[in-house]
């Protein structure tokens, strides 16, 4: 059971850095940062993407 939730938790980990990746900002310093904020603080980022920055995109 443990392996399920570590292997889900990885597939949203990279599923998120190729979301902010592939996604376009009105800012292009935008992408880098929410890229280093994922990358090193990777459940805290992933959940702040989903919640505030995939709004920030166009």
């Amino acid at each position: 059971m443990y392996g399920l939730l570590r292997a889900l938790g990885l597939i949203i980990y990279i599923y998120t850095i190729f979301d902010v990746v592939r996604s376009k900002f009105a800012n292009p310093s935008d992408r880098l940062v929410w890229i280093l904020i994922v990358i090193l603080v990777p459940l805290l980022g992933t959940i702040l993407w989903f919640l505030i920055g995939r709004n920030k995109r166009i």
